[in-house]
Parts: C-alpha cells; structure tokens; sequence
C-alpha cells in the first residue's frame, strides 16, 4: 500500500495550474504547429496569458522522419480502403526527413525504378522487366535449372562420400568372417576392416574363384586407375599375402571399396514377386545404370565384352533407406577390353540381351514394359551407343512419351515444366522429413543433362 501523498497549497481561483512536466502535442504532418500550453487557456473571463507564470521550455527541435510508400503502378481496386482511396500495391519504402516532407516542390510521383529492387537486379532482373512475363519466365528458368545442377551436386556427393580410398603400409587389417558374405559369377567376397588410427573402414577382399577364367591384365589395371564413380566397382588396392593369417586363401587379393549384398541374378529370382508395374520400373533403373557404367567405359574406349547378371553387384546406397532402389556396380573388369576402334555400339547387342532375360520370368502388359521390350528390339537393330541408350532409358522412366515425337518446338516447353515439377516435389517431400534418394538424383541428373536435341535423339530410337 503506498504512503499518502504530502498536502500542497491550494491555487487561487485565477492562477492555473499544470503538471510537474510540461505536456506537448504533435499533429505529426505539421510538426512545427504545438498545441498551446493548457496555461493559457482562458479559465475566467477576467484572466490573461500576459498574467501567468513564465511559460514551459519551448519543445526541442527534432529531425523526424517518416515512412513514405513508393507504389508500383497505380492500380485500381474495386474494393476501396477504408478511406476512400483505392488499393495500390507497395513496393518498398524509404525514410524522408521533414524538410523533404513539408516541401512542396517534390514530385508527386515516385522514381522510375526504386533503390529496393537492388535483390531482383542481383538475380539479373530490372525494374522495368516486372512488366514483361518473358524476362520473369526466363529467369525463373534459369534459377531452376541451377538449382537443380547444386540438387544433383549435393546428393552425387552424399552418395559417393566416404571412400575409403587407397591402402597405406602403416593400415592395419582385421578379418570379420571366414565364411564369403557374397557370391559372384567369377568371385568370393569376404568382409575386412581396415584401420587407420581411429578412422575404421569394411572393404570386400575380392577373391578369384577355382576354375574362373584368367581376367585380362589390361581392364584389371584400367579398373585399378578410375577414379570414383558411382556404378563402376572402385579398388583399394591390394591385401599383401600373411597380413591375414587366418584368411581362408592364399596370395594377394584385390580390396574392393564397397561390399555387395548380392548379385542382379540373386535379385531377379526374389524379385518375381513384386508387382508387374514396380518390377519394370526396377528393371528400368537397374538397366540406367548400367547404361551409365558403360557409357563411362565407351567414352575410355573400353568394352566389356560379357555382359552376365551373375556378375553385376548390388549395394545399398549410402544414406538411403534399404526399401529404396539399390546401387548397381560393374565389378566383372577381367572381362573389360580395348574397344575396337568406330565401334561406337559396342554394348548394345548384349543390353538387348540383357533386357530380354530380365523380363523374362514375369509376364508384364505394362506401359513401361512394352516400352523397354521395344527398346530391346532396337538395340540389336540400331546398335546405338551407351549414351543414346541411357537417353532412351529416362525417357521411358520419366518422359516425354510417344506422343512428342516428332514435335521438338513442344520439347523446351516439356523440359522446363518438368524440371519445376520435379522441384516442387522434392520440396514437398522434404518439408515431411523425407530426404531424396537414388531415384530423384538419377531423375535430376537426367533433367539437368536434358536438351531438345538429346530427347529427340531418344524418341526416335524408342518410336521409329
């Protein structure tokens, strides 16, 4: 409870009063016009201003500024403000002292192009281009297509991060298990740890099968010099003979960067159970790959002259649920040759070949399945390259379809929507938590690679 206030002396009738601090009002537009003091204010007929106490302190002079909006265009709306005034939409705002507020000699209007649109000039789009769709659609193209190209950067490197990379004489070696963790057409796969200090990596000691064919020097030592990538099986080097003692061979043996799960001929014998639809888009992923793979070892001038499912690895990718599609690995390079010269498609008879026994064991009436059984037929009539067989693979996985062919004015228009389709939905999908996978890296890569000129390419094989 607060203490009552001391008693002070009661005015005479004729002399006012006011409080302890002088009060003051601002009109805010006219800021040099004050309200009167409440001092001279007339409280009896017979009083006067001249009659009172000396004044307060005149109120100090300030700067004071004010937000002053810059419309864009003068825009009518047919609901008012609750002014009166119609609706103008704001494009930024600027603060004016008073002197530039009070002069009337200013121009009514505001400057052609503000200083607030120095973000939009960044990104290469002027004042005056905001009333032109042309310049607005050709920028949004080109952030889109950057944005795609940094998308497919940042998971290519989520995807190949973590390479073990070469064998030092100072690692040390452990092995897991004495029993193979896999079994291929012509290796045994045994699970070893490496250690580097604290750093620990599981590589696979690739094992020569008993009675498996001599491998050619010449793809063993062009395997031994890629470097990454992401469907060709990456080496570490070699495991010295005794490090292991309790190994179950005998000899050196090739130190393999990633450990298969199993072979594309252990897959296509679960993977009959699938749905018809799902099993064909699997195949088509699968056969993208490998397209990739040999599109690398074409552009080399190499050749892998025995294409077997027995023989082609699958591993999970990294950080990708294990329920998604799985990485494929090229591992059989004892059977990589010079590729003979002009022999531009040198793969493409044993892909049709390839396609065919994939398709095989399950009986499929799906678009995409008549799509890659057409395919199959090409191949051993066209005999195209790696390259144009990969552009017709992503064609029939995600566009354009038979319907665009022959059209190439429709195809930009295809590609730019497509790519800002595919952006919308990994952005949907991540706001739920979900990161993208395999599927939508090889999706980007496709839509940032893509132009008229290569999907015309890929329809034409596909439909001609």
């Amino acid at each position: 409870m607060s203490s009552p206030e001391p008693p002070t002396d009661t005015p005479g009738p004729n002399i006012p009063t006011w409080p302890t601090q002088p009060i003051y009002s601002n009109l805010g537009e006219v800021r040099t016009h004050l309200l009167p003091s409440k001092a001279c204010r007339p409280q009896t007929s017979g009083s006067s201003c001249t009659d009172l106490q000396p004044q307060p302190p005149p109120l100090p002079k300030k700067t004071l500024a004010r937000a002053q909006s810059l419309p864009t265009c003068r825009v009518s709306s047919s609901s008012p403000t609750p002014t009166g005034q119609p609706w103008r939409p704001l494009l930024g705002s600027h603060s004016v002292d008073e002197s530039q507020a009070c002069d009337g000699a200013r121009p009514a209007f505001p400057p052609a192009e503000p200083p607030c649109c120095s973000l939009d000039t960044e990104r290469g789009l002027s004042f005056q281009d905001l009333h032109h769709p042309e310049a607005i659609h050709a920028l949004l193209e080109v952030q889109q297509l950057e944005g795609l190209r940094t998308m497919h950067t940042q998971l290519r490197a989520r995807f190949l991060g973590g390479h073990p990379g070469p064998c030092h004489p100072h690692h040390g070696f452990r092995l897991l298990d004495r029993s193979p963790c896999m079994e291929s057409g012509g290796a045994l796969y045994y699970r070893i740890v490496r250690v580097d200090e604290e750093v620990w990596h599981v590589l696979a000691a690739k094992v020569t099968k008993m009675g498996a064919k001599k491998p050619h020097p010449w793809g063993l030592d062009l395997q031994a010099s890629l470097p990454p990538h992401f469907n060709l099986q990456g080496m570490c080097g070699l495991l010295p003979e005794g490090v292991l003692p309790e190994a179950p061979w005998s000899g050196p043996v090739a130190l393999a960067a990633e450990v298969p799960e199993r072979t594309v001929a252990q897959w296509l014998m679960e993977a009959g159970a699938q749905r018809p639809a799902d099993f064909a888009w699997a195949v088509a992923l699968l056969l993208l790959q490998l397209s990739r793979a040999l599109e690398h070892l074409e552009a080399l001038d190499a050749a892998l002259v025995e294409l077997r499912p027995e023989n082609l690895l699958l591993v999970a990718p990294r950080g990708c649920t294990a329920s998604g599609p799985p990485r494929l690995l090229v591992a059989d390079f004892g059977r990589v040759h010079p590729r003979p010269p002009g022999s531009l498609g040198a793969h493409a008879v044993q892909l049709g070949f390839l396609l065919r026994e994939l398709l095989g064991p399950v009986p499929l009436a799906t678009p995409l399945a008549t799509g890659l059984e057409r395919l199959a037929a090409q191949l051993a009539r066209a005999r195209p390259s790696a390259t144009l067989i990969r552009g017709a693979l992503q064609a029939l996985l995600w566009g354009p379809g038979a319907e665009l062919r022959g059209c190439r004015t429709a195809l930009g228009p295809w590609l730019r929507l497509r790519r800002a389709l595919l952006i919308l939905h990994i952005a949907q999908r991540a706001a739920t938590g979900e990161a993208p996978g395999l599927e939508d890296w090889l999706c980007c890569e496709y839509l940032v690679e893509a132009t008229e000129a290569s999907m015309s390419h890929a329809l034409e094989l596909l439909w001609d």
